[in-house]
């Protein structure tokens, strides 16, 4: 069976009960016999199927079981031929059209099944005598050649929602054209070719990076345009690397083509090999270390590798190969880039300094969707858009193209209104009118019946191989289409056929070393020729080639492998309800690799789909506790008490105690943050110790961790620095430098609540060089966010503005949501400080929104009192009042900290109403609760909150009273 883009219709007898029994049975018999012969002329006239008789009424397809360009077209013209028979016989029909996927028998058999015949078939029930009603499909296809009237949305049977329809007219004259083959010359394009070389002129000159973005529409030439620029460099190194359109965790594919290709590495070649190789092309050992975890040369092991040493990595790397070359570094299809290859581009862009590297990256205008402010304000820089030829350009083009496959010039006026400037979708068309058989074939009205009706034209052994290539993705081998075609035959005789057809190129390089590498000219030819696959044979040849790179032990590319395993379950449990047992487990093992790898790479959100896909093929325990660690990362809190509660208890019932330790102390960190219930909290982190062994440094320092941060909330000083001091002990035992920063910000952000401002700073320093060491993005924002505490606490709130800002962009960027919320506290309560009350709102509200689904309390408060005390300053009191309140609720018993925070807010509330009683009840229990935690300054703050209250009511003496005992504990503070 194959899939096919087809266009259905149904003509229908109008009339035909009153014909037999009003006529003669002989007369009848031979009108209905002239009935079907006129139908069935006119529909193979047109290059149609008859699919079948039933009853009074026949269905034809146009595009089975070979596809034409333009098989719309030529069914409403045979539509509207039969109408016309069939009104000379005598008789009426009733005609419904429509174009869509339909799944058809290969052989000589062409019977077809689709939503396409569904349609077509309530069309010609809805249509009146003599009427012919269109569907959307075809009213998309042919539109261009044939009168259509709108009839606007109307209801179908068996349908539920109303479908647009349209009725057809008339035709205009069908044209003949002739055929050839060619490549298209570069036209049109002096202006953005000049800017591209003065760009890398300056890169020359003034020995720094520039980035220029070539942006545009599929086919409109940014490739070309890159290839015409790169051969005309002399005395440079052009690497090359593309985005996938598919898989996950594939975050640094390009990065890796082009670390490879200046190493000389190939995929298959042994580890140690391919690290010597890095090794002899890097200055440092530990840039050779972190670009072979990049290109996949090394696993990730239990220490994570991060972006920004990742980034640092490139940088050098960069740096020295421009030292023999200057080279460039071409970036295909970036619109498909995850978001870290995006600012690592960015980043190396902005920060290579006495090198002279171009950047170049082509990209769709879907880039700007996502990443709105990409390449923006970049001083050495460059954008590049472009568009269809202008009209004088594409005539040009299509001028040459037609000579070139020795074709009539009369045929640029209809290429041109097809083809609309855009030069991939002019060459198709020549390419395809150069392909006929007879020398003329009239244009297709889509890039996508082109494609198709070029691929069906194949000789069969090619259409083979290629659609086997298309599952394979834009780059392809020979060997592995050599083991997915079977029994194809020759498959270099087809594989010539596609280069001579220009459906394939040869790559300049494989990254499997001994194989022949090729690539798909266009996207759109793979994605087409794919789709004529059913699913059936899809999920059949995705497993195959995941087989054959596991058999080549190419296990650099488990992602690559995973993906197509998991194509192949998901087809499978489409068709059949369930995939194989064995196909599932496989998937597994492959998706939980791949996740691991993407969690090693900081990839949160992509290792936990991952690992979530690989519990739904074979939920293993080990596999589950991944799976919920993935969800521990990302802070969801819901996820973590559900999944993490099942793996604790089946873990428990497995007699695996290292699994259930872990999973109580994560529950631990949920009791504390969702339930806000600190003893219940450290009552399941203690029970998670007794159950590790000794030499589990990983869970240990996670349950201090969490019992120095219950300290903390408690103000229990004391234990707090223990705890953190313990943290950092164990985390030294580790030897991850990871590790180390995580614990060193602790023990600062002890000091800092105690306003000890010169230990803190010190101890969070240590902690930012060793996150910028191991490339430990999350101890990196933590670091910062408590010099952003100092910063404020010293009285410089623009450097405190500016550290709060990267922590949150760090913590976004790692999915860390709890500590981007609550970084995201601290900023807006110091911007509405400094008066800017719209800023301080919008970070308050969304702090509220990011917290509020994961049910947590523990910094939630914060943030429904921070948003409290703005909406004050604007005078929206009723709003005020309704956060304040809300914040009261939700903080816990436990946190004397945001006790204190949440009182003086509904106290400022309360001043705003008139109600000075109650505000000064709160204001003075807000310093009962701070006082517990005397030296900190929350301490402070409810002192001074007290004291100006006081004092705005003439009530000096005791508001200097208060004066002078925060001003003493802010010398105590700072002495110790």
């Amino acid at each position: 069976m194959e899939r096919k883009l087809a266009t259905v219709v149904f003509v229908d007898l109008v009339g035909s009960t009153v014909l037999v029994t009003a006529s003669d049975p002989e007369v009848v018999r031979r009108r209905v016999t002239g009935f079907f012969d006129a139908v069935s002329r006119s529909i193979q006239a047109y290059g149609g199927t008859v699919e079948k008789f039933a009853g009074d009424a026949v269905m034809a397809a146009f595009g089975v079981p070979i596809a034409h360009e333009d098989d719309a077209e030529r069914a409403l013209r045979a539509a509207l031929e039969i109408r016309e028979a069939v009104a000379q016989l005598g008789l009426r029909c009733a005609i419904g059209v429509e174009a869509g996927e339909v799944v058809s028998e290969e052989g000589d058999s062409t019977f077809v099944t689709g939503q396409a015949v569904n349609v077509a078939a309530r069309l010609q029930q809805a249509a009146e005598p003599d009427e012919i009603l269109v569907g959307s499909g075809a009213q998309r296809l042919a539109a261009p050649a044939i009168e259509l009237e709108a009839l606007g949305a109307r209801p179908l049977a068996g349908f539920s929602e109303p479908a647009p329809i349209w009725r057809a007219v008339c035709a205009s004259e069908p044209g003949t054209r002739p055929a050839g083959s060619l490549s298209a010359p570069l036209i049109g394009r002096e202006a953005e070719l000049a800017l591209l070389r003065n760009t890398f002129e300056r890169t020359l000159r003034d020995s720094r990076a520039h980035l220029v973005t070539i942006y545009g529409d599929a086919g409109v030439g940014k490739s070309r345009l890159a290839r015409e620029f790169a051969l005309g460099l002399e005395g440079a190194t052009v690497l090359v690397g593309r985005c996938l359109p598919y898989g996950e965790s594939i975050t640094y594919w390009p990065l890796a083509e082009m670390v490879k290709t200046s190493a000389g590495i190939a995929d298959d070649d042994p580890a140690e090999e391919a690290r010597e190789k890095l090794r002899s092309g890097c200055r440092e050992e530990a840039v050779a270390d972190l670009l072979a975890l990049v290109s996949g040369v090394d696993e990730a092991g239990e220490a994570d590798r991060r972006r920004q040493a990742i980034a640092w990595a490139v940088r050098e790397w960069a740096g020295a190969v421009a030292e023999s070359q200057p080279p460039g570094l071409a970036f295909e299809d970036i619109h498909w880039a995850e978001e870290p290859l995006l600012e690592l581009i960015e980043h190396v862009a902005s920060r290579v300094r006495d090198a002279p590297v171009l950047i170049l990256c082509l990209a769709r205008p879907e880039l700007l969707e996502r990443s709105r402010g990409w390449g923006g304000g970049r001083v050495r820089g460059a954008t590049i858009e472009l568009g269809a030829l202008a009209r004088d350009d594409a005539e040009v083009l299509v001028d040459a193209l037609l000579a070139e496959a020795a074709l009539p010039s009369d045929l640029r006026a209809d290429v041109l209104a097809k083809t609309e400037g855009n030069p991939l979708f002019v060459e198709e068309t020549i390419c395809m009118l150069a392909d006929g058989e007879d020398g003329r074939a009239p244009i297709p009205d889509t890039i996508q019946a082109l494609i198709a009706a070029r691929i069906d034209g194949l000789p069969p052994r090619a259409k083979v191989v290629l659609q086997r290539a298309a599952v394979i993705g834009r780059v392809f081998w020979r060997g592995a289409i050599a083991q997915l075609s079977g029994n194809v035959g020759d498959v270099d005789e087809a594989l010539d056929a596609l280069l001579v057809r220009d459906f394939v190129q040869r790559e300049a390089r494989s990254t499997i070393s001994g194989e022949h590498a090729f690539r798909f000219k266009h996207v759109l030819i793979r994605e087409i020729a794919y789709s004529g696959l059913t699913k059936s044979d899809r999920a059949e040849l995705h497993a195959a080639f995941a087989a054959w790179l596991h058999g080549r032990g190419v296990e650099e590319l488990v992602e690559i492998r995973a993906y197509h395993l998991d194509r192949a379950t998901i087809l499978l449990a489409e068709l059949d309800g369930a995939p194989p047992p064995e196909l599932a487990a496989e998937a597994a093992a492959a998706l939980e690799a791949a996740g691991v790898r993407a969690l090693a790479r900081e990839a949160n959100r992509s290792g936990r789909h991952l690992l979530r896909r690989a519990v739904e093929l074979e939920p293993t325990l080990d596999r589950r506790y991944h799976a919920a660690r993935a969800a521990w990362r990302l802070d969801d809190i819901p996820a973590i008490a559900v999944e993490m509660e099942r793996v604790r208890a089946d873990a428990h019932a497995a007699g695996d105690r290292g699994i259930e330790g872990r999973a109580l102390i994560a529950l631990g960190e949920v009791t504390a943050f969702r339930d806000s219930d600190n003893p219940g909290s450290r009552r399941l982190i203690e029970q998670g110790l007794a159950l590790l062994e000794p030499g589990d440094l990983i869970g240990r320092f996670d349950a201090l961790r969490q019992l120095a941060q219950l300290a903390r909330w408690e103000g229990d000083a004391v234990n707090a620095r223990r705890y953190a001091h313990e943290t950092y002990d164990i985390s030294e035992q580790t030897g991850r430098k990871d590790l180390i920063a995580r614990a060193a910000n602790g023990l600062a952000s002890s000091y800092d609540a105690d306003l000890q401002l010169e230990r803190a700073e010190e101890l969070a320093r240590h902690a930012l060089r060793l996150a910028e060491e191991s490339g430990g993005i999350v101890p990196r924002g933590q670091a910062l966010h408590i010099l952003g505490n100092v910063a404020d606490e010293r009285g410089d709130p623009d450097a405190a503005v500016e550290l709060y800002e990267q922590a949150i962009a760090l913590f976004a960027e790692a999915g860390a949501v709890l500590d981007q919320a609550r970084a995201l506290n601290h900023l807006a309560e110091l911007v509405m400080v400094t008066g800017d009350d719209e800023k301080a709102e919008r970070l308050a509200r969304e702090a509220v929104r990011m917290l509020t689904p994961l049910g947590d309390r523990g910094y939630l408060c914060e943030s429904q009192r921070i948003l409290a005390e703005v909406l004050v300053h604007q005078g929206k009191v009723d709003e005020a009042e309704c956060y304040a309140l809300e914040a009261m609720r939700t903080v816990g018993p436990q946190d004397v900290t945001s006790l204190a925070t949440t009182r003086m807010t509904l106290g400022l509330v309360r001043i705003a109403q008139g109600g000075d009683e109650e505000a000064e009840a709160l204001l003075r229990e807000a310093v009962d609760h701070a006082s517990v935690i005397a030296r900190g300054r929350c301490h402070t703050r409810a002192l001074r909150r007290l004291a100006e209250f006081l004092r705005e009511r003439g009530r000096m003496d005791e508001a200097a009273e208060l004066d002078g005992h925060g001003h003493d504990m802010g010398v105590a503070a700072a002495h110790d």
